[in-house]
């Protein structure tokens, strides 16, 4: 496993969840760490207009933290070619003290597993007498079994019946046994081997090293019969000579049991109960071989290193946290679910921006932030506390961007202006992508609650898409059993909302905020934060 760290916002983030968890992670590498920004849904406009402003690419995805194939420190075994002799492939084993190799082809894509009783069984089992022409068996795994030297002819000219005959006989009563295309063991008998070759013999095998004579050479190479010298004696070259079959011929091809990289630890505990090999090969998508991994790889399983950013409930945050070791959590929300087995640092400040805690430990530790990170880390803070307007903003965010202002060289009023009349574009957007925009999910005592914002310089763009919105609500807190689901429609320059909303408990909203309800929405006059001005009261009224 590469011991990273994933520095994540949460889901459906925001500005201020992208850009914090970026740069956060740039400052881990300047202090030393491996650590890399994920993000755990799709960006919205605001912050795509914000990173391609500064030139920074968009984080990757992260699906889950839960512990991965990839995850384990896998046994790294080099493959075999599918031609190679079993008689090689049973020295390998016994060389690395293993009992089983995955076979590959040219591109190292499995193919096949051979394991000690795939070798055994076929070798203590086989009744053909062809076996070395059933299974193709180039004439270079025969000579290299036998530890032979080639005197004449070639692989071109190898064309075996593969039947394989002793010649402990007198010359006159040979013929008989011999049939043309054999492979034929002789000694160092030259009439022996004078009549083998004109019987047709297409391979002749002579053991204990003998001279051939001159003679037998040309005689050899006038039948097309192939000569090899082998240094072993009759009856080993007889128990060896069948070890040449290639691995292919006794390997398993289908059905294989293999894993994935991206594959769950416990998934495929159930496969390995199911099972019982003692190993498994592992491939990427490509099927290309990685490792393999054994029973007691799963003992010794990493968990995924994480740093929260901007949130830190389990709801909002990513899939398999809890299988995950949670390292750090900066914040500015209040204190929520996550649960830990060993302290860790937790920095939570009451600030309008995640960004502004962030620049603040690059300069706590003599850190300046590069012109880039610090132009996002500053247009974050502006994102979160609606340039300054937010009643979660403080006199720290306000100095903090400016500062960061300097070192992006940028002008607030002019860089804000820009960046919100991108953000707040909603042309082409569906219902779906409006809501999703920024959305989160909170459990406050009893009740499963919802609330999204959609932050706009353009209110009359909505009206439209209200009923649609409203729908698209209403099936949703059905299909996820939400008690009250709430759509945040936030005019920047009015300084209000109006609250789209759907559930059976809609009357929190009325007792929250002290406000006669209409069908589904309600205007509320200067709220505009979601974190400071709608959660608290909807929390009081729950208690």
């Amino acid at each position: 496993m590469k011991d990273v760290i994933y520095v994540t916002g949460h889901r459906n983030p925001d500005s201020d969840s992208i850009c914090s968890a970026i740069a956060y992670a740039e400052l881990k590498r300047k202090l030393g760490h491996n650590a890399e920004p994920k993000r755990l849904g799709e960006i919205n406009r605001e912050t795509e207009f914000i990173l391609n402003y500064f030139g920074i690419p968009v984080p990757e995805y992260l699906p889950t933290v839960k512990p991965q194939v990839a995850d384990l420190n896998m046994d790294k075994v080099v493959p075999v070619s599918k031609d190679i002799s079993i008689k090689t492939a049973w020295s390998l084993m016994k060389k690395n003290n293993i009992k089983s190799l995955p076979v590959v082809d040219e591109n190292e894509k499995l193919i096949g597993i051979v394991t000690l009783s795939d070798i055994t069984n076929n070798y203590m089992s086989t009744l053909d007498t062809n076996i070395l022409a059933t299974s193709k068996t180039p004439l270079s795994n025969i000579i290299e079994t036998l530890n032979a030297k080639l005197i004449t002819g070639s692989q071109d000219i190898f064309n075996t019946s593969g039947k394989v005959v002793i010649a402990a006989m007198a010359p006159e009563q040979m013929k008989p046994f011999v049939d043309k295309g054999d492979i034929v063991i002789v000694g160092n008998r030259s009439d022996n081997q004078k009549v083998a070759i004109e019987s047709g013999a297409n391979l002749l095998i002579v053991t204990g090293g003998s001279e051939i004579e001159q003679e037998i050479i040309k005689l050899a190479e006038s039948f097309k019969c192939i000569i090899i010298v082998t240094p072993n004696d009759t009856f080993t070259t007889a128990r060896l000579i069948n070890q040449s079959v290639p691995v292919k011929y006794v390997m398993t091809k289908e059905n294989i049991v293999s894993f994935n990289l991206d594959d769950f630890v416990d998934e495929i505990k159930e496969k390995m109960l199911q099972t019982r090999f003692r190993s498994y090969p592992v491939v990427d998508d490509n099927n290309k071989l990685i490792g393999t991994i054994s029973r007691y790889h799963l003992i010794s399983q990493k968990k995924k290193k994480v740093i929260l950013m901007d949130h830190n409930e389990r709801a909002q945050s990513v899939h398999g946290i809890d299988e995950a070791e949670l390292l750090e959590i900066i914040d500015h929300h209040r204190i929520a679910d996550i649960q830990t087995g060993k302290p860790i640092y937790f920095r939570n400040e009451i600030v309008g921006s995640t960004s502004t805690i962030v620049a603040n430990i690059y300069f706590e530790n003599g850190i300046r932030p590069s012109k880039q990170i610090a132009g996002i880390l500053c247009a974050a803070i502006l994102s979160d506390t609606l340039k300054f307007k937010s009643p979660t903003c403080t006199y720290i965010d306000k100095m903090t961007a400016e500062k960061l202002a300097e070192i992006a060289g940028i002008d607030i009023d002019k860089f804000a202006d820009e960046m919100f009349k991108a953000g707040t574009s909603l042309s082409g957007k569906t219902p779906e992508e409006i809501f999703y925009q920024d959305f989160k999910e909170f459990t406050l005592g009893k009740y499963k609650i919802g609330v999204g914002q959609v932050n706009t310089m353009d209110t009359d763009a909505l009206k439209d898409l209200k009923k649609e919105l409203i729908s698209f609500m209403d099936n949703l807190c059905k299909a996820k059993n939400y008690n009250l689901i709430m759509l945040l429609l936030t005019d920047i320059i009015k300084e209000g909302s109006e609250a789209l909303f759907v559930g059976e408990d809609k009357e929190l909203i009325s007792k929250a905020f002290n406000v006669q309800l209409g069908e589904n929405s309600v205007y509320l006059p200067g709220v505009v934060s979601r974190k400071k001005q709608v959660i608290p009261p909807l929390s009081a009224v729950v208690e």
